[in-house]
């Protein structure tokens, strides 16, 4: 007998960014698996089990979340935002590709949750209203010197580039190195957006340039987006900034 596996977006925050799909996923779940952090973001049911892991083995909780569907049982795997976007979803796929055949006949159902770019987008207006990309600087499963292929190609491209994971205890100097690069290609009056817990109530957004961008501004609950030559920002009197994307680009 196979069961059923929904990994599932929690949005950024609190449970007002989750999608209705969501929350039926969540309910009919006999087992939560996830981070632990994003697992106590999901409510007590009575007889639900929650299996809370760290979030450097993603792979083992996948197979597990598999393994337990595999065996008849209907089973949630949480991440924060979206989880196909740097979460589980990409590493409950390998792991089906790598595990048993039986793991291919479970019933999988991804659920899409809003991402943090698109939440601190949000919040300080439409910075990502034209062409855009999203990169981590976490180089613990690619080399740095592939972000930093990354990061001047994008930039030179012209697009706006949300960072993702861009500093940690254990990485402390990446975003200051990704701002020299980026630096080294956009002008200094280009905005960037630091959002801070976005959706959460200790929620911050800082809006500076990359001239005066400060590393030390961000956390592992950080985002950043930094935007491109064509980015603007609108002063309103009394109230925060605006920073947007015009619709159009490239003189058109």
């Amino acid at each position: 007998m196979t069961g059923r596996l929904a990994v599932i977006g929690l949005g950024p925050g609190e449970p007002r960014h989750r999608t209705a799909e969501a929350e039926a996923e969540l309910a009919g779940a006999e087992a939560i698996y996830g981070y632990g952090p994003y697992v106590d973001r999901v409510a007590d049911r009575p007889g639900q089990m929650k299996i809370a892991s760290d979030n450097r083995v993603e792979l083992d909780r996948a197979g597990a979340a598999l393994a337990h569907a595999a065996r008849g049982g209907r089973v949630a795997m949480v991440s924060g935002g979206d989880p196909g976007v740097f979460a589980m979803a990409s590493a409950v796929c390998e792991a089906i590709e790598r595990g048993p055949a039986e793991w291919r006949s479970v019933d999988l159902a991804i659920v899409p949750g809003v991402t943090a770019m698109l939440a601190l987008a949000a919040a300080c207006g439409a910075p990502l209203g034209h062409d855009f990309c999203a990169l981590s600087l976490s180089d613990n499963l690619k080399p740095w010197s592939l972000v930093e292929t990354r990061l001047t190609a994008a930039a030179s491209a012209g697009f706006v580039i949300a960072l993702y994971n861009p500093i940690s205890r254990a990485r402390p100097w990446q975003l200051g190195a990704a701002f020299e690069r980026l630096r080294g290609v956009l002008p200094s009056s280009v905005p960037v957006i630091f959002g801070r817990a976005v959706g959460r109530p200790d929620e911050q957004v800082t809006i500076t340039t990359l001239g005066d961008a400060d590393p030390q501004k961000a956390d592992m609950s950080t985002l950043v987006i930094v935007g491109s030559a064509e980015t603007r920002i609108i002063e309103r009197p009394g109230l925060p900034p605006l920073v947007y994307a015009p619709r159009s680009a490239g003189g058109a």
